[in-house]
């Protein structure tokens, strides 16, 4: 009987073969339709800095972090986020690769990542250099949910072409900078990458 392998991911040439259909941030944007395109980049311009010390804290964990992003051009809620993933994979550096593939593109991908049933985006998926999934989020973070509830559970309806405050931005912002972080961490310490490494 073969012994198997303590550390795997029997869905890693799934995501490997994903990853290699998703194009770069920017690629993905010149490939859509130029009024949603500019919808996105209008949103990252509005976008506060991230601060240096959460900047630091994406920094020089030595590992190559894949992040997959699920989305749809179209979507409000990726108009918002993809521009935020985009500023936190860039800061993270060179060992961070972020990639965006559109939800439809492979059926496959979209009904695996399906969230309360429904084929959400934008769904982050973050894998490793051997494309074992090390995580996933989607398909809005805390600050945003707690806002919906407030206005959708309330007297009043949300104005769909609201603007964002600043602050909720940076907020949502900073809960994805979390996520990367702690994926990045988990990469860290995993004995077989350690080991691979010799740290």
């Amino acid at each position: 009987m073969t012994e198997k392998a303590p550390y795997q991911d029997i869905r890693a040439d799934f995501w490997r073969a994903c990853w290699s259909r998703a194009n770069a941030y920017e690629s993905y944007l010149e490939a859509s339709e130029p009024k949603r395109a500019d919808n996105w980049r209008r949103l990252g311009g509005k976008l506060p800095p991230l601060g240096k010390d959460r900047a630091q804290r994406l920094t020089g964990h030595g590992r190559i972090l894949h992040v997959l992003v699920v989305s749809g051009v179209w979507c409000g809620d990726c108009v918002r986020q993809g521009p935020m993933l985009q500023q936190i994979a860039e800061a993270a550096g060179a060992p961070v690769e972020l990639r965006v593939i559109d939800r439809d593109e492979i059926p496959e991908l979209r009904d695996e990542v399906r969230i309360l049933g429904a084929a959400r985006v934008p769904v982050v998926i973050f894998l490793s250099e051997d494309f074992h999934e090390v995580g996933r989020e989607g398909d809005r973070m805390l600050t945003t949910y707690r806002r919906k509830a407030e206005i959708e559970l309330g007297a009043a309806c949300a104005v769909p072409t609201a603007e964002i405050p600043p602050d909720e931005l940076a907020s949502e912002r900073d809960e994805w900078s979390g996520v990367f972080e702690r994926m990045l961490l988990m990469l860290r310490l995993a004995p077989p990458l350690r080991e691979r490494h010799g740290d």
